[in-house]
């Protein structure tokens, strides 16, 4: 009995604590963590994209037309899709109806918050005459910096950890959490599941950014990539993960929707290496194009019919002067 209490004091000494907050006051304001750590995120996915965006001939700071429509509708996105897939913490009798709206209290799906973005993301990029695939391709490597920070939250909120560990880095649950599971001993660590995805996320962006390059991936084909990985890595860290979800075969939800994106990243980037072998012509839709003062050729066009057929000599002319600015 004393040794198995050395080893747990052991485990204790070198495991992740929670902590001790996960807001402050200002004033008559209430400040979350948590939202902090998403705000922190899509700052970092914005500058990220808009100078992704501007290499390719964008204009500068046009992002900002974009994201005024992705990220809220991407927040409305990942508030539905964590509501309905988690019918029985809202949905109740006696049940407060307004605690769906309660944000700072954790549970913004990525799934529903990609979703969400991606319909404002188009709706901005029709507005602003940006293409949807160069956005897409621009804000997928920022997607996985914005998701890694934003996953410091669950930690702040001390939420969605995984299964119990004796790992020396098993992340520490006070016992009185309404998540700890019964039954099991006060001084249980559990898996950090947040610290996994961050560290995936983050060598996801190194990955990504080397297969663009090494492929010269256009056309979606890198939010593509991010599809793969993410769900690849999501895949894992959702199945051990205990906290309540809706189970559908055997399998969480969150894994299906993970293997969806997955599915959906290959398709994307089949179909379009197949429709645009070639390399992007110009950021802005055919008609919406601004032109730099020094704007040189950037990409050539295969965004047509009658531009495929001169595919190969476009791509000659062009490629001497994007592969250094990508």
């Amino acid at each position: 009995m004393k040794g198995s209490t050395q080893v747990s004091l052991s485990l204790l000494s070198t495991s992740i604590p929670s902590p001790d907050w996960s807001f402050f006051d200002l004033g008559p304001f209430r400040i979350h963590a948590y939202a902090l750590c998403i705000l922190a995120g899509i700052i970092l996915a914005t500058i990220i994209t808009s100078r992704r965006l501007t290499r390719r001939g964008a204009e500068p700071g046009v992002v900002l037309d974009i994201i005024l429509w992705a990220v809220p509708l991407g927040i409305v996105g990942a508030r539905i899709y964590h509501v309905l897939t988690h019918p029985g913490d809202y949905f109740f009798e006696g049940a407060d109806l307004l605690r769906t709206l309660y944000i700072w209290e954790g549970g913004n799906a990525i799934f529903g918050s990609l979703l969400g973005g991606a319909v404002g993301a188009y709706i901005g990029c029709r507005l602003a005459g940006i293409r949807f695939w160069t956005f897409a391709d621009a804000v997928a490597p920022a997607l996985l910096v914005a998701q890694a920070t934003g996953r410091l939250g669950n930690w702040f909120n001390t939420e969605l950890f995984g299964l119990p560990t004796t790992l020396p880095w098993g992340l520490e649950i006070p016992s009185s959490n309404p998540a700890f599971p019964l039954g099991l001993p006060a001084d249980t660590l559990f898996h950090p599941t947040f610290l996994y995805e961050i560290i995936w996320n983050l060598l996801g962006v190194a990955v990504i950014l080397y297969l663009e390059r090494k492929f010269r991936l256009r056309f979606g084909q890198t939010l593509g990539a991010y599809l793969i990985w993410y769900g690849l890595g999501r895949s894992f860290f959702e199945s051990i993960r205990i906290d309540p979800s809706e189970i559908y075969f055997g399998i969480r939800t969150n894994v299906w929707a993970a293997i969806a994106a997955i599915a959906l990243g290959i398709v994307i980037i089949l179909v379009q290496r197949h429709r645009h072998p070639g390399l992007e012509p110009s950021p802005y839709v055919p008609g919406r194009e601004w032109i730099a003062p020094d704007a040189g050729v950037e990409f050539d066009d295969s965004d047509s019919e009658s531009d495929d057929n001169n595919t190969e000599s476009s791509e000659a002319q062009a490629t001497s002067s994007s592969a250094s600015r990508l």
